[in-house]
């Protein structure tokens, strides 16, 4: 269940030497595109607090430095996924994973944030004592263990394992004589000029990959079970061109993000509240490009309503083009086995290849795999309840982040910060070292976090912790809902508050320096 994915950390006698290193008043795990907004809002709206942030990894840019595979890109626009503070001001909406990383690392550097990252440190258990009000954290740090400590724990590490990703159970895969490979994990010598590709999977890794292969190797199959819904965008947005163009810079970049969030928002409802009307524009878009209607009701018409799963975008057509140039294929089939020159299809048909990807989607991990404890009990993240989607139930000082998955992740990210930060200046103006969301009273149901049928989501369950029916226990999919609900809501309701503890008060006055010292 949820426990299952957090890590033993228990200390070993091999185990390295341990090192005290002191004391942050905020630490932050995770330095992709979620750690360095958390940053940016932590250090401008509370200057005198100190903070440092623990990546695991050598780099910057968390997703957009760890995936490799050729092609990768954002399925958001930019205007969104951008942070607001720092706008993106390049031209391509829809942007190549190299630029998505640039930018994170630029706005670290400019805004002195790299300065606070502490490279490979990777968090292996943060144990929460009451008697002193404060999280002591242990740090793998190449043969070393790091002991901190800090007064609040803000985990901006997402929701899945950066080990490897998931490959379900596959007949004869390890018969194959080819190379297999799983986009997590893309060799960076691997060359497919000339050669058949199999790409296993119909989501948004599989979608960009086939495009991309497409253009050097011999021929390129994505393999699906059943469809997923796309939609075309165009990768250059004419429109916030336009408008950026006319106004000015500040107000230019503003208007495009209120319009591409509006935008999202309005058909997301519309997939919810009537979603055969947006069957009918999916289809209807995808049929400019493939108007066979068999092949259209085969390979490119789900089975579900758009948004029970994720929503594919296609950039430019690429895909289609592809497919088009006979450069790629669509296959809707179920396979039989994996041979050691290809899949066997349940149709009896085989497709030959010399490079099989496993483009099966992700292992779910709660908390970056930390191991938490609270006065020594251990904390079962599947079995807590999200406040304001970012708090858990029970469990004093500690945020998580968790974007949309209907929208940039980074609004619902800058929403959490923005609100991390709200209730840090509510606990100094209420003279409180600890705040602890608490369950009301009375029964109140519980439903996974991520509102998606998809494998990763379904997987995620028991890993994840639940949300509640009512405010402020809901992870809404709606940005605009939230920026009322969790910007401008009581930071009281359900919270419960603590001072200092007197020792800690006499710890803090006996270290403060003396005036003129």
């Amino acid at each position: 269940m949820g426990g299952e994915h957090a890590l033993d950390t228990d200390r070993s006698v091999d185990a390295g030497p341990v090192v005290d290193v002191g004391h942050e008043d905020v630490l932050i795990v995770g330095a992709g595109l979620s750690g360095v907004g958390a940053a940016y809002r932590l250090q401008t709206e509370h200057p005198t607090r100190s903070y440092a942030i623990l990546e695991a990894r050598d780099a910057i840019g968390g997703t957009w430095d760890l995936f490799r595979y050729p092609g990768i890109r954002s399925d958001s626009d930019m205007f969104t996924l951008g942070y607001p503070f720092r706008p993106w001001t390049a031209a391509k909406s829809i942007a190549d994973g190299g630029s998505i990383l640039q930018y994170v690392r630029d706005t670290a550097a400019e805004f002195g944030i790299d300065r606070r990252i502490r490279f490979g440190r990777r968090v292996t258990r943060a144990s929460w004592s009451s008697e002193d009000a404060r999280w002591s954290v242990e740090v793998a740090a190449g043969d070393t263990t790091e002991h901190r400590t800090c007064d609040f724990l803000y985990l901006c590490s997402g929701y899945y394992s950066y080990e490897g990703g998931h490959t379900p159970d596959i007949p004869g895969l390890g018969d194959f004589g080819g190379d297999l490979v799983h986009p997590q994990k893309w060799p960076a010598n691997l060359d497919v000029t000339g050669r058949r590709v199999v790409v296993i999977g119909s989501g948004a890794t599989a979608v960009t990959l086939v495009p991309s292969l497409a253009e050097t190797a011999e021929h390129v199959t994505m393999l699906q079970r059943s469809p997923t819904w796309m939609t075309v965008l165009p990768g250059t947005d004419a429109a916030s061109d336009a408008i950026r163009r006319r106004l000015p810079e500040g107000v230019g970049n503003t208007v495009v993000r209120w319009k591409n969030i509006l935008l999202t928002q309005a058909f997301y409802q519309l997939c919810r509240r009537a979603p055969g009307k947006a069957k009918a524009l999916l289809r209807a878009g995808v049929a400019r490009f493939q108007p066979d209607p068999e092949v259209l009701d085969r390979d490119y018409t789900p089975r579900y309503d758009p948004w029970d799963q994720r929503l594919c975008v296609v950039p430019d057509a690429d895909l289609f083009k592809a497919v088009k140039k006979d450069k790629a294929a669509v296959v809707t089939d179920r396979i039989a086995r994996v041979t050691r020159t290809g899949v066997e299809l349940e149709s009896g048909r085989t497709l030959d290849a010399d490079v099989l990807v496993t483009a099966t989607g992700l292992e779910v991990v709660a908390c970056g795999g930390i191991d938490l404890r609270v006065d020594g009990e251990r904390v079962v993240p599947g079995e807590k309840v999200t406040y304001r989607g970012c708090l858990l139930s029970d469990v004093p000082n500690l945020a998580i982040c968790i974007g949309y998955v209907n929208a940039s992740w980074t609004l619902r990210a800058d929403i959490t910060a923005r609100y991390i930060c709200r209730l840090l200046a509510r606990m100094d103006a209420r003279g409180a070292a600890v705040a602890v969301p608490r369950l009301p009273n009375g029964p109140m149901e519980r439903h996974p976090l991520l509102d998606l049928s998809s494998g990763y989501a379904r997987r995620a369950v028991d890993v994840l912790p639940k949300q509640g029916t009512r405010s402020p226990w809901v992870l809404r999919q709606n940005y605009i809902a939230d920026r009322v609900t969790t910007g401008l809501g009581s930071v009281d309701r359900d919270m419960e508050f603590r001072r200092r503890p007197a020792r800690r008060v006499a710890d803090r006055t006996a270290t403060m320096p003396v005036a003129g010292a």
